[in-house]
């Protein structure tokens, strides 16, 4: 199994948690972003820096990606993308995109994407909190125990 990282907007915390899984678990760990990322030495992580522009990230995590890998990403029409080609999504807040709660996921994006083009201020995300951070390394290490040994 091969973790993907949807790194350029990925919370340093999550990165944290992932080098250190990488290290003692022995699983490859892949950041892929627009930008160059420095990532810790080590034979389990690399850090792929793809061209600049809208979704380029996205499209190369799919294209590199194989069924029963882990894509980490907030980003739900790439979750919805990776749940098609056979592998798992987990968001940095901890909860897992599955075939049951994608729809309702890509519709409420929908949703606030129209809002928004209509002049509504919707607001932006809750600060990234250590209950957050908890709720993803919890959801990690049961996804990582329940799979990776498969």
């Amino acid at each position: 199994m091969q973790i993907w990282v949807d790194a350029d907007a990925c919370p340093v915390a999550v990165k944290e948690i992932l080098y250190r899984v990488a290290r003692r678990l022995q699983l490859n760990v892949t950041l892929v972003a627009n930008q160059l990322m420095r990532v810790p030495a080590s034979p389990y992580i690399r850090a792929l820096q793809v061209a600049a522009g809208p979704d380029m990230a996205d499209a190369e995590i799919v294209r590199l990606l194989a069924p029963g890998d882990l894509v980490i990403t907030g980003d739900i029409p790439l979750a919805a993308q990776v749940l098609d080609n056979g592998a798992r999504a987990l968001n940095p807040r901890g909860g897992f995109y599955t075939a049951d709660n994608i729809a309702q996921q890509l519709s409420m994006r929908a949703l606030m994407d129209a809002l928004r083009a209509g002049g509504v201020d919707t607001g932006g995300p809750a600060p990234y909190s250590q209950a957050d951070r908890q709720q993803f390394a919890n959801q990690l290490d049961y996804h990582l125990a329940r799979y990776a040994k498969k």
